[in-house]
């Protein structure tokens, strides 16, 4: 066993001095080349994430914005008519429900109304076809879509999003919707089923451009241009996905000032109970 070891031992080439330094050699070549392709393919990735990526969109003022900001009321509802009149032809908010409408301002007889004026799905008749009927308070304003795949047939292979948090999960949040609803070319046409805009994923979106100047008909008499349907209908996007906002901001106030006034009650008891101790 001993002589078959040394025999193993002896078989296996010895490394010279000179061959350590010529596999050096090229493992520093090797090195160089990899450096070199990395730099001439890092670029290239660079320019091409560049090109895919979303242009940033403008900080708008929005009135609800900051710790002290809140929901402007009137602006909500306008844009919920925005929304039933353009967005909802393609888009559900199947997260609300008519009566979660009462926090932007409408009483239970508006809410009522409101519902009355939609078509819900009521599942499908004896012949398998979708049934619809007038909605109530308690139903959501779901898809107008039977299912996915009715979604895809009427927009070219493209499901629309439901809108109920989009103002949440959306990278840009309220900013980027805004940007993205008046970001199109005015004389942007179609590649196939794609639409310019510097502010969609690939700088392309399926949507069409969605808004134009009087589409709708405001009640408080404003003028129902592009971008002031688009800041409407933002706020009211940004009210759905955050409906209870307003009202954690007036419990944190409170609870601000509650605690500064226990901070300053404190104060002035240990001033008093130490007030007769000698320094």
């Amino acid at each position: 066993m001993k002589t078959m070891l040394s025999a193993i031992v002896h078989t296996q080439p010895v490394r010279s001095g000179h061959g350590r330094c010529r596999a050096g050699r090229a493992v520093r070549l090797l090195a160089c080349g990899l450096a070199v392709v990395a730099t001439a393919i890092i670029p290239v990735a660079h320019a091409a994430d560049d090109t895919l990526r979303p242009r940033h969109a403008p900080a708008q003022g929005w009135s609800f914005n900051g710790a002290l900001g809140r929901f402007d009321l009137a602006a909500v509802q306008r844009g919920y008519a925005v929304f039933s009149g353009v967005c909802a032809s393609c888009h559900g908010l199947a997260q609300v429900h008519f009566s979660d409408l009462m926090g932007m301002g409408l009483d239970a007889e508006d809410v009522q109304a409101v519902a009355a004026a939609w078509q819900v799905p009521d599942g499908p008749n004896a012949q398998g076809q979708l049934q619809r009927r007038k909605g109530r308070p308690d139903d959501a304003l779901a898809s107008p879509y039977w299912g996915p795949a009715a979604a895809k047939a009427a927009n070219g292979g493209v499901v629309p999003p439901d809108l109920s948090r989009i103002v949440t999960v959306y990278p840009g949040g309220a900013d980027r919707i805004y940007a993205l609803l008046t970001g199109y070319a005015p004389d942007a046409a179609p590649a196939g089923h794609d639409f310019a805009n510097p502010y969609a994923i690939g700088h392309r979106t399926a949507m069409p451009p969605p808004l134009h100047d009087g589409a709708v008909q405001y009640t408080d008499g404003t003028q129902p241009g592009v971008q002031q349907q688009a800041r409407d209908v933002t706020t009211f996007l940004a009210w759905v996905s955050a409906p209870h906002q307003d009202a954690r901001r007036r419990v944190g106030v409170g609870a601000a000032l509650y605690l500064c006034f226990l901070a300053l009650l404190f104060v002035i008891l240990k001033r008093r109970i130490w007030s007769d101790v000698r320094k």
